[in-house]
């Protein structure tokens, strides 16, 4: 728990430098920069942990290279809705991905969900139509795309519940991060010089701009955010790994408030009134769903014959 709420605030660091570098670099080039330091951090890590290197030998490519395809999807889309959308609507509208796992664990996993949690997930869902506001243009696409990376985001815990006893925390970030390099420099070799530009203030202008040399003074929020990923990514990585999720993700929820402080100190943003009913009902709902995760597990618990225990 103090792991992911560790990993929760970190990680809101990494969308703050983002944010901040939005506006003047392609989202490839900062998260090919992002990924190498991320990297670095990480492969310093293994080579002072207890196993070194050797933990990094695995037989489930398959498996990571799925998860790894699922993280990209989610960063892009996620980090395409931030760049249009402020700080504490995307990060609240991203907490609706608690939602998305009760309906995978219904319709994939064919686990029954109680009349309190289908109410919840509506609730949740009502609050995802505020957040997208609709009829006001650009917002819409933006919020949606953050509904699509939560979709991913929750599909990638579920694979790291399943990969939990083969694979260890350091080698399922290590095996992102060089997804996230190889990805991000095929793109900028495909279309990296912006032959591709999109108009200023389209959706995806933010994906398609042309690689450009970041100045000094622009350094800060890429090392940043790559330390954020790297140490955030882990924490929250190990939490998964070796606790229930229903008790690991309220503790994402720090990234909340977070957001809301990150956005009134460096872009002078907040929420307004419909921002507000959108973050209650979102939240709230995400939270209420995890309550009752935990409570119909511990009633599980009890109900099982003691051999089973």
């Amino acid at each position: 728990m103090f792991l992911a709420l560790g990993g929760g605030i970190t990680l809101s660091l990494n969308d703050l430098a983002i944010k901040a570098l939005s506006g003047a670099y392609a989202l490839h080039q900062i998260i090919l920069i992002r990924a190498l330091v991320g990297m670095a951090l990480v492969l310093l890590i293994i080579h002072f942990s207890r196993t070194g290197f050797a933990q990094l030998r695995t037989r489930r490519r398959g498996a990571h290279l799925l998860r790894v395809s699922i993280v990209m999807v989610s960063n892009v889309t996620y980090f395409v809705g931030l760049s249009l959308m402020p700080l504490a609507d995307a990060v609240a509208t991203a907490f609706v991905a608690p939602l998305f796992v009760t309906l995978m664990s219904a319709v994939v996993l064919g686990e029954h969900v109680g009349p309190r949690r289908w109410a919840a997930v509506a609730v949740g869902m009502a609050g995802v139509v505020i957040m997208t506001r609709p009829g006001e243009g650009v917002i819409q696409p933006a919020a949606i795309l953050v509904l699509i990376s939560a979709l991913c985001y929750a599909s990638s815990h579920m694979m790291t519940r399943r990969m939990r006893d083969t694979e260890s925390a350091m080698t399922l970030n290590f095996y992102v991060q060089c997804g996230f390099i190889v990805v991000s420099c095929s793109m900028g070799l495909a279309f990296g010089d912006g032959r591709f530009a999109q108009a200023p203030g389209s959706t995806w202008e933010f994906l398609f701009r042309p690689w450009v040399v970041p100045p000094l003074g622009d350094w800060w929020a890429f090392i940043a955010s790559g330390m954020a990923v790297g140490l955030g990514g882990l924490m929250m990585s190990q939490a998964y790994r070796t606790t229930e999720a229903a008790l690991v993700a309220p503790f994402e929820y720090v990234g909340m408030p977070m957001a809301i402080l990150w956005g009134l100190v460096f872009f002078h943003s907040w929420p307004d009134m419909t921002a507000w009913a959108g973050i209650a009902l979102i939240c709230g709902a995400g939270l209420y769903t995890l309550w009752r995760e935990t409570v119909r597990r511990k009633v599980e618990d009890v109900a099982a014959p003691s051999g089973d225990l």
